[in-house]
């Protein structure tokens, strides 16, 4: 396969996991915080994607293997706050144990009125026993090695 249907397929790839992403979210599974910072690197491929069907430098074909990596480390990184291997960001974690016995309202006045996002380090299996966390590292993964692909063949 050519560079072109290499870049494409990758594309394609990180569109779709940013479209199932959406539509479980519409289904009501809402992302925590690092879910949603796994989203950006995707949208940054698909847009590298489209430059590099235009243009199937070797450059843009790694650009988009940096985009997917960075979006593996971030699910990397996530999946281990999941399961409490490391301490994740306090903006999302449930590690604010000094402030026990306090409700919003103690902290900041009118916080009760903010709905609760979801917490970073809960761990919720989503299918098979993984997280949708560790689904995307692996989706990331195989994107990376697309794009890596790219990277070594003809552009045509």
């Amino acid at each position: 396969m050519t560079r072109q249907r290499w870049i494409g397929l990758a594309g394609l790839g990180s569109a779709l996991l940013l479209g199932a992403a959406f539509f479980f979210q519409a289904l009501g599974w809402a992302p925590c915080a690092m879910c949603l910072w796994q989203r950006w690197p995707h949208a940054a491929a698909v847009a590298v994607a489209a430059l590099g069907l235009a243009l199937p430098l070797k450059a843009l074909a790694l650009a988009g293997a940096a985009a997917t990596a960075t979006s593996a480390g971030i699910a990397a990184f996530h999946s281990g706050v999941e399961l409490k291997w490391w301490d994740g960001p306090a903006s999302c974690t449930s590690s604010g144990q000094t402030l026990f016995g306090l409700d919003g309202d103690a902290l900041v006045p009118g916080a009760s009125d903010v709905p609760i996002l979801v917490l970073c380090d809960t761990l919720t299996p989503f299918f098979l026993g993984l997280t949708m966390a560790n689904w995307n590292l692996l989706a990331s993964l195989a994107l990376t090695v697309a794009w890596l692909v790219a990277v070594t063949r003809a552009a045509v």
